[in-house]
């Protein structure tokens, strides 16, 4: 587990940006078995990728005419019986940190896994989930 003086200002990233915490997999049933859209951001401590993947989520939350009715997050390494619950409602994808699911209804509609935001740009990002948000969004 990670130390939380690390992992604090990367929860935060997302938190003070109207992101809700799921931080037991009671958490993780309840929101995902709402109607409606919910994001789930597995947070992670990479800055590689997850150093694009929270700037590039909050773009496309701040830049699209459509959006998630929850925006909720979890965080690898340290929610770890939350993040353990939230993969199973991502099968058959494996274990991805960071990653971004969108959940429609509570089944999983749209999924970015580590390899595809790993070198690339929060534009990039922001740009690929702004597409689902169109998708699936009302």
């Amino acid at each position: 587990m990670y130390p939380a003086q690390i992992v604090i200002p990367m929860k935060e990233e997302l938190t003070e940006n109207g992101f809700e915490e799921l931080l037991t997999p009671v958490e993780v049933d309840t929101t995902l078995a709402k109607k409606g859209t919910t994001l789930v951001v597995i947070n992670s401590v990479c800055g590689c990728s997850a150093g694009s993947a929270r700037p590039g989520v909050l773009m496309s939350v701040n830049n699209s005419q459509k959006r998630p009715d929850h925006l909720t997050t979890t965080f690898a390494g340290f929610d770890v019986d939350a993040v353990k619950r939230l993969r199973e409602h991502l099968l058959p994808y494996p274990p991805s940190s960071p990653a971004v699911a969108l959940f429609k209804d509570g089944q999983l509609v749209h999924m970015i896994e580590r390899h595809q935001i790993e070198g690339r740009p929060a534009q990039l990002i922001a740009q690929n989930l702004i597409a689902a948000y169109e998708e699936y969004c009302n």
